[in-house]
Formats: C-alpha cells, structure tokens, sequence
C-alpha cells in the first residue's frame, strides 16, 4: 500500500488550519443567511408546516442505512490491511471509522489522523500505513464519485436542459437577443476557454512555482499511487463490490428521504442521482455541508419541479439526519474506545 507520511505540525499550520476551518465555516453560515433571508411570509411558513407534516420514519431508515455504509466502509478497510498482514478486528475498525467522521465535524481532515491514530493504538497498525491506506480510499470515492457525475449527466441532460430552456434562456434572450441557446452555450465556452488558456499563459511561472500547484500536483499523484496499490488487495472482486455497495446505500440515504414529502415521494431515481452527486460538492466544501448542502438540495430539486420551501425543508431534514448518525455514533464509538484496552494492554 502508499506510504504516506503526516506533515509536520506547527504553530503556524495551526492556525491556518483554524483559519481554513472558521472561514467555510462563516461560508456555511452566509449560505444559511442567504438562503433565508429573501424567503416570503408565506414560504416561511410552507418550510415549518413541511417540517411539521414530514414522515420522520423515512429519515430512521435513512440514518439505519447510513450507520450500515459505514459498516461496508469498514469491511473494506480492513480489506486494505490483510496484504500488510494485519488482521484489526471488524468493530474496532467500524469505531475508527466513527470517530473519524465525529472529528471532522470539528476540523476537516483531522479524521484521518484520528482514524488512524485508533488503528495504531488498538489494532498495532503502523500509523504510516494506515495513512496509506486512507490515501488510497479517498482515490477510489473519488473515482466513484466523477463516474457518477458523469452518469448524471448524460442521464439527467433532458431535465437540465428543459429548466434552462423554461427559466434561464428567456432570460438571456431578453439580454442578449434572439440567439440561438446552443449558439449562446457554443460562445460562452469559446470565451471562458480564451478565458482560461490567456490566463494560464499569463500567470503558468508563477502558477508552478507557488506552494498550491505542489500540493495539487502531489494529490493527483497521491491518488494515482493510491489506486496502483489497489493490485494488493488479496480479495479485489470483494473490495470492488463493497465500494459499489458503500454508494449506493449513501444513494438510499438520501433518497428515502424523499418519501418524506407528499410534493417529493413520486421523484424518480435520476432525481435522487443528481442530488446525491451535487450535495455530497457541498459536504465536500464546507465542514459537514452546513448551510450549503441543504442550499444545492434545493436548487437541485427545483429542476423537478419542487417548490423551494418544500425542497429546502427536505435538504435540511437530510443534512440533520446525516449530521445526527455522525454525533450519535461517532460519539458512542469514542466512549467505548475509552474504556476498551488496547492491544499494548495500556489503558
């Protein structure tokens, strides 16, 4: 599997870190205030009778998935550890796995040091290892996660297109003239590529040499390196099929939520596709996904013809179900780690 080493903490990374954290943060916290602040009497009040109307058995069943894809996740992980000849028991792996989700409601990324400082305190696994190992992980999600962002795309092409065609092309016809909507699509991607190429030629010196082009550069390679490791894996038809089943079962999370709403419950899949993969670039942009994730839930289903207190009424049930598995869990999972002895027999 990769090595990969910890960066060397420091006072100053410190601060940037809580710096990083406070800002996306307030980002999170803007995003609620902006998605609030412009809402009707009247919309304020369809949000608080669709919480109060909602089926909240759908979201135990939710949270229910939720818990058992964090059980594959763990599955798989120990999968990771058998070609290093370390066999971690299953439910020390699953706490691992809790705990780390639980500190990055804190602070982002502090999970994977956290999940893997467990792995090597109770189960003797090299700390370098276990970072290794996460490292590659994250390689595959996020190979999974561009194959289903392409999968939504050609699949939901049709809805995009026609809510362009009903709610922004009139808008850019009285702008712009009558021109054409795919000659306006053909001219704005010529622009932003003009765009984007002068700029590059501009700044392309400065752009390598600065600290953001390494870090970029080396993630890419760390993520290719991550999946090279993957020909390791002692049971890779196993390890493929709990890395479908970990998505799908986030899928199912999120969409039975749907059933929730009256206004909702007859959405199909392709509707559930396109805002599991928009939501999850919220929760991968501010810490948990607060304020945003519910944000995007709600534009997402506008294509669909949800009304937007409908829709952000379900993005913010979805958000608290996921956020409340996290606590819950996470929490209890750190409590029985506390009192349970490590495999050095220290305490």
């Amino acid at each position: 599997m990769t090595q990969t080493l910890p960066e060397a903490s420091s006072p100053g990374k410190k601060i940037i870190t809580v710096l990083k954290f406070s800002f996306f943060l307030g980002l999170g916290l803007v995003i609620i205030w902006l998605s609030l602040k412009d809402l009707t009497a009247e919309e304020r009040a369809e949000i608080i009778h669709s919480f109060k109307t909602a089926n909240y058995s759908w979201v135990l069943l939710a949270i229910i998935l939720g818990v058992f894809s964090h059980v594959i996740r763990a599955a798989r992980w120990v999968l990771f550890f058998e070609p290093m000849g370390f066999k971690p028991k299953l439910k020390t792996t699953f706490y691992a796995v809790m705990v780390g989700y639980f500190a990055n409601m804190a602070f982002p990324r502090l999970g994977e040091v956290t999940r893997c400082g467990i792995m090597s305190k109770y189960e003797k696994v090299p700390f370098q290892k276990a970072l290794g190992t996460v490292v590659t992980e994250r390689a595959i999600d996020m190979l999974i996660f561009f194959l289903l962002f392409l999968l939504m795309f050609f699949t939901q092409l049709h809805t995009i297109k026609e809510y362009l065609n009903q709610n922004m092309y009139p808008k850019l016809v009285a702008k712009f003239g009558d021109l054409h909507y795919s000659r306006m699509i053909f001219l704005f991607l010529l622009g932003l590529l003009v765009l984007v190429v002068g700029l590059w030629y501009a700044v392309r010196k400065k752009v390598k040499a600065s600290k953001t082009y390494h870090k970029v550069t080396n993630l890419i390679i760390g993520f290719w390196e991550g999946l090279k490791s993957l020909s390791q894996v002692k049971k890779p038809g196993l390890f493929i099929f709990y890395s479908l089943v970990i998505w799908v079962l986030y899928f199912f999370m999120l969409y039975v939520i749907f059933f929730c709403f009256a206004e909702t419950s007859g959405l199909g899949l392709g509707a559930g596709l396109s805002s599991l993969v928009l939501g999850s670039v919220g929760i991968m942009i501010t810490p948990g996904g607060i304020g945003l994730y519910p944000a995007i839930i709600q534009e997402t289903l506008l294509l669909y013809g949800i009304a937007k207190p409908t829709g952000l009424a379900l993005g913010w049930i979805a958000w608290t179900a996921q956020t409340l598995m996290i606590l819950v869990f996470g929490g209890v999972s750190l409590l029985l780690l506390s009192i349970k002895r490590p495999e050095n027999g220290k305490a």
